[in-house]
């Protein structure tokens, strides 16, 4: 079942209220996610969330889990802002386990190579950064990175499922702080 809600006129965001249970013919699933509003370097070189920021995060991850969002794993870039994120939605997501930190996701890192090691993973949570999140998904669901298919808001959640018979990847629905 699908609920259609507006942004503002003219946009739906189409959110999954009822999700299949995995099983053997069940595609799999990847979400990736914007990490949370940082803090400027000037405050904090390392530019961790700000309160806001958390706030967000957690509303997506609370909302997430409530609609049937569950994930094998949940992995991160190691910088700061991304790993606070991720230990946010894996709080949600994968109870009693801690996200991991993962080579190949900062903001200009090569998609097609990440992309290359999906093949073999379950449901998978990513927490990454702009350019690299709208790349991926623009490259997952064209071909081209430089297509661009969505646009990706701090602390947001985009799904992506793979349409095996279409060898192709779709996407599904998107969650922001703002309807969640």
């Amino acid at each position: 079942m699908i609920k259609e809600r507006r942004k503002n006129p003219g946009v739906l965001i189409p959110m999954v209220s009822v999700l299949k249970n995995k099983g053997a013919n069940n595609p799999m699933i990847l979400y990736l996610v914007q990490h949370g509003r940082s803090l400027p370097k000037e405050s904090d070189p390392e530019r961790g969330l700000t309160d806001l920021g958390r706030v967000e995060v957690e509303k997506v991850a609370s909302k997430a889990h409530r609609v049937g969002v569950r994930v094998t794993k949940v992995i991160h870039s190691g910088k700061k802002r991304a790993l606070q994120t991720a230990e946010i939605f894996a709080t949600y997501l994968t109870p009693g386990t801690k996200p991991m930190w993962e080579s190949g996701l900062n903001p200009e890192d090569n998609v097609e190579v990440f992309s290359e090691t999906l093949a073999e993973r379950e449901d998978l949570l990513v927490v990454g950064h702009l350019p690299f999140m709208e790349r991926l998904a623009s490259y997952l669901v064209t071909g081209s990175q430089d297509k661009p298919v969505i646009k990706f808001r701090n602390g947001g959640i985009v799904c992506l499922e793979f349409e095996e018979g279409e060898n192709t990847w779709v996407i599904m629905w998107a969650m922001t702080p703002e309807i969640s």
